[in-house]
């Protein structure tokens, strides 16, 4: 063979070939279909705005066929329109609203219908991939005024609003497993589970946020529920945008609901600190001069590190002044009331005892015993009706008085009466009472802390303003200790038991000469002074731990209220305990709970010097003698 010969050519194999084919066809199909579709949009777009132009109809209608694949989704044309103007019906956008047209409930009239088809035809477009037709679904969302457009917007913000991967559906997503519990965002109703694979994100960019955090804001300010207004208009104070600030501008002047108008005032002061405007910015610093909420004051702060007119900042700071001022007197307040509640509970622990310890005379060490014994009873009750707890305290109550009244009675009848004249006696014996209190019921109930539950209308708190708020259980409890106070009051000056008490404080030989049976009446009235600390353990069972130590808390401070108000004085007991319990909260802030409690003690010791009988001292020749 000569070596000027061309080399044999051989042909590539036949699989080769259809292979490269095949390859060629995919790429031409796969870029030849976004192209078809925005061709089609376009013409759509084209046609739309020529039609009010020219109305001439076309001689002949010689409309082709729509394709198979679309033949369910072209809406007829109506009678008198012309047929050249049947290319808008091959606008793929329609393919996937079906599934959530005919998902929406019937409408009632033509308006519902023509309602309910532009919001299935909003959420549609949600899955185009185009930016600028998803913002603008979201702008029909939001002007649509349906009450679901809030939802499904904070849905798309928030992720929950994605597409179906099998027909481009509009879906409300759950995570369920390892994947998503899907719903129809329209009505709600169920549409399975699926993979993970087979949803869709429907992708949001910067702009589409904001245009949706704006649309959400003027939806939520603008429902018919104050409630709901007054929430979105406190989640809008937390970081006011420009878009959320034109809503509440736009707000403001229609809305009837006071608390929310303050809200609204405040959120569009807050927005007007950034505006590059001097007098603008001096504006917002008046509308939240004398603000308490805490968003307003951050704003201030936040305004006085970057603040170089020397106008704003000197308003910023009296402005800031002036709030600190009243958040002081604000904690004053709750400080007077924390006072206010310790001292409830002081009297409330002594009153019992101010009636044994100042008529009879008698050092009674398991007082905090039979305080205990009353909140146990309620743990016990508690049990016995597990769900009544919110009617339980209602018999918890007169369970405790018999509970604590009875081993009261009891004491008194086997141990005290025989110990009267003998103080020393007296102490160690309630002494040693106490710790078999203690260990009976560690014995019979737990050697630990048992949890007593609070009803639902003692939870929670009343909101004065945002810097001061009043818990409900204390406010029940200053409530049940004066109610108590007045009650015990009531026995002691208007029946005939407590005008044999007195009697009896007050001279008992001459009592006893006038018939007084004075056996009975101590063994009532330590019985009475007993079960009063059995309801007060139902009331401290609200607010401390019960446990067999619980009364070892109360007991020192028992005797130094009594001691401090007057031996044998209820209004002693009532001046004294709240004037200790204010006294110690007070000093609380500048020493520390344990140190005030010292100063307290050294503040009694002197007043005891100064004045033996307390505050409120018995009169009479008794009392004298």
């Amino acid at each position: 063979m000569p070596l000027t010969s061309p080399l044999p050519c051989r042909p590539p194999p036949r699989w080769l070939a259809l292979w490269s084919l095949g390859l060629c066809l995919t790429w031409s199909l796969a870029l030849a279909e976004p192209l078809a579709e925005s061709l089609l949009m376009s013409s759509d777009d084209s046609a739309t705005a020529a039609a009010p132009a020219d109305r001439r109809p076309v001689a002949e209608p010689t409309a082709p066929a729509p394709p198979p694949g679309l033949a369910g989704t072209v809406d007829p044309a109506p009678p008198d329109a012309p047929a050249a103007t049947t290319l808008p019906e091959l606008a793929p956008a329609p393919a996937t609203g079906p599934a959530l047209a005919t998902a929406a409930p019937a409408p009632a009239d033509a308006d519902d219908a023509a309602a309910a088809a532009d919001l299935a035809a909003a959420l549609a477009a949600l899955t185009d991939r185009s930016f600028a037709v998803k913002e603008q679904a979201v702008a029909d969302l939001a002007a649509s005024g349906d009450p679901r457009a809030a939802d499904l917007l904070k849905a798309l913000l928030g992720g929950d609003l994605q597409a179906r991967a099998s027909d481009d559906r509009v879906v409300l997503t759950r995570r369920h497993g390892d994947g998503f519990a899907l719903t129809d965002p329209l009505t709600g109703s169920d549409l399975g589970q699926v993979g993970r694979r087979e949803v869709k994100r429907i992708v949001v960019n910067n702009r589409m946020r904001t245009a949706l955090r704006a649309g959400i804001a003027r939806l939520t300010l603008a429902s018919p529920d104050p409630a709901l207004r007054l929430r979105a208009a406190q989640e809008t104070l937390t970081a006011p945008d420009p878009d959320s600030a034109a809503a509440m501008r736009e707000r403001l002047p229609v809305e009837d609901d006071a608390q929310v108008r303050v809200l609204l005032q405040l959120g569009i002061g807050v927005a007007d600190l950034g505006d590059p405007e001097p007098a603008v910015r001096l504006e917002g610093i008046a509308a939240l001069a004398g603000s308490l909420q805490r968003p307003a004051r951050n704003a201030l702060r936040t305004l006085l590190a970057s603040e170089t007119d020397a106008e704003v900042r000197a308003a910023a700071q009296a402005a800031l002044a002036d709030i600190e001022r009243l958040i002081e007197w604000n904690r004053h307040a709750q400080t007077l009331f924390f006072g206010l509640s310790l001292g409830s509970v002081l009297v409330l622990a002594a009153i019992g005892l101010a009636i044994s310890f100042g008529v009879m005379g008698v050092i009674n060490m398991a007082h905090g015993e039979l305080i205990m014994l009353g909140a146990y009873t309620t743990y016990l009750v508690q049990g016995l009706l597990p769900n009544a707890i919110d009617w339980s305290l209602l018999v918890a109550l007169p369970a405790a008085f018999i509970v604590s009244g009875v081993v009261g009675i009891v004491i008194e009848q086997t141990v005290i009466r025989f110990l009267y004249g003998r103080p020393l006696e007296t102490l160690l014996a309630t002494f040693g009472i106490s710790l078999i209190l203690q260990q009976a019921v560690r014995t019979l109930v737990s050697a630990q802390n048992v949890a007593v539950s609070s009803p639902t209308w003692m939870s929670g708190s009343l909101q004065i303003n945002p810097v001061l708020s009043l818990t409900y259980n204390r406010i029940y409890i200053l409530l049940f200790a004066l109610a108590v106070f007045a009650v015990l009051l009531l026995i002691l000056r208007r029946t005939a038991l407590g005008l044999q008490v007195r009697a009896v404080a007050q001279n008992r030989a001459m009592a006893r000469a006038m018939g007084v049976r004075s056996a009975r009446v101590d063994a009532l009235t330590f019985g009475l002074g007993a079960g009063i600390a059995g309801v007060a353990g139902v009331a401290l069972s609200q607010l401390t731990n019960v446990g067999p130590n619980m009364g070892q808390a109360y007991i020192i401070d028992s005797f130094m209220v009594v001691v401090f108000g007057g031996v044998g004085n209820l209004w002693g007991t009532l001046v004294g305990g709240m004037t200790l319990g204010v006294a110690n909260k007070l000093m609380e802030p500048w020493t520390g709970a344990v140190l005030a409690k010292i100063l307290v003690l050294v503040l009694i010791i002197l007043f005891i010097q100064k004045r033996p009988r307390g505050l409120f001292p018995q009169r009479g020749r008794a009392a004298d003698a």
